[in-house]
């Protein structure tokens, strides 16, 4: 008897994502990348899955990275940062990936400047979770748990 691979959900983080640590952390709190993406793997493990996580400050390795997923990963977890608010060139390599996405806002966007209330990937996205600071990671693996095992895609 074969064992199943647990599923593979993908985090990417986008522009900025890097400077947590060194950012407001009443905003978006005090824990590092290294720190977040660490309590990600975690919690993935927890739930059965495995997850990969990527950074970039470059648009275009967001994008191919999202290329990428296309075939290779169960569920993707999207915080594109400020790209979150313009960047149509990922939100169509979202739609190209084709799989079921959370997207994550460590700050309640909507309580913000009025420019972070626009999200051109949300559409795209079956959730969005926003405000909860890491813990609204983990919120979005729970979610992707549910939706893999209701083998929903999309």
């Amino acid at each position: 008897m074969s064992a199943v691979a647990a599923p593979l959900v993908a985090v990417l983080h986008g522009v900025n994502l890097d400077q947590l640590g060194h950012r407001d952390a009443t905003v978006y709190g005090a824990l590092t990348l290294p720190e977040l993406e660490a309590r990600i793997e975690q919690r993935a493990g927890e739930l059965g899955m495995r997850a990969s996580c990527f950074h970039t400050n470059h648009e275009g390795e967001f994008v191919e990275r999202l290329h990428a997923l296309r075939g290779t990963a169960d569920g993707l977890v999207i915080n594109p940062g400020a790209w979150t608010h313009y960047a149509w060139a990922i939100r169509d390599a979202l739609e190209i990936a084709g799989v079921p996405a959370v997207e994550v806002h460590l700050s309640d966007v909507q309580q913000r400047e009025r420019w972070r209330r626009l999200s051109v990937i949300d559409e795209l996205c079956f959730a969005t979770v926003s405000g909860r600071g890491p813990e609204g990671y983990d919120d979005a693996l729970s979610l992707l748990r549910e939706r893999i095992d209701a083998g929903t895609t999309g």
